[in-house]
């Protein structure tokens, strides 16, 4: 296990320029990685609750993770990712984990559960991921804190 190749992912994800606007929190571990974002209002559809491109976010961002724990070389891209959202979240903290269910050398398979503050599954996903031919390297952010 590498506890270095995972915080030099956590630093690559926290300072993607999107992730300033959702201003999330990040755990990588051996196969598994952890998102939480607090629920705003700017993230709200019309209807009061959090758009379901949040919960996408959430879902896929902690499964990209989950498989790039497992690739030291190369940054992972996601070929396919599919979501059912179950419940809308109003206000509290929506965490992801994501764990990686299958891999070979170049294919992987990781799940995502998003849960609200009280515990309860709000959404899951699953998708298909890929080895790039991007090197990871600190022009990508991939570097320590």
């Amino acid at each position: 296990m590498n506890k270095t190749h995972f915080r030099k992912l956590e630093h690559m994800y926290l300072i993607g320029p999107c992730n300033e606007y959702y201003a999330p929190t990040i755990e990588v571990m051996k196969g598994e990685a952890e998102i939480v974002i607090a629920v705003d209002k700017k993230f709200f559809h019309a209807a009061g609750a959090v758009n379901g491109s949040v919960y996408f976010k959430a879902l896929d961002d902690s499964s990209f993770f989950a498989v790039s724990s497992l690739v030291e070389d190369f940054f992972v891209l996601t070929a396919s990712y599919n979501i059912y959202l179950l419940r809308p979240v109003r206000s509290g903290t929506m965490t992801a984990r994501g764990k990686v269910v299958s891999a070979t050398a170049t294919l992987f398979v990781a799940e995502s559960v998003l849960t609200d503050s009280d515990g309860r599954e709000i959404a899951r996903g699953s998708g298909l991921f890929v080895k790039s031919k991007i090197p990871l390297s600190s022009s990508l952010g991939y570097c320590e804190r």
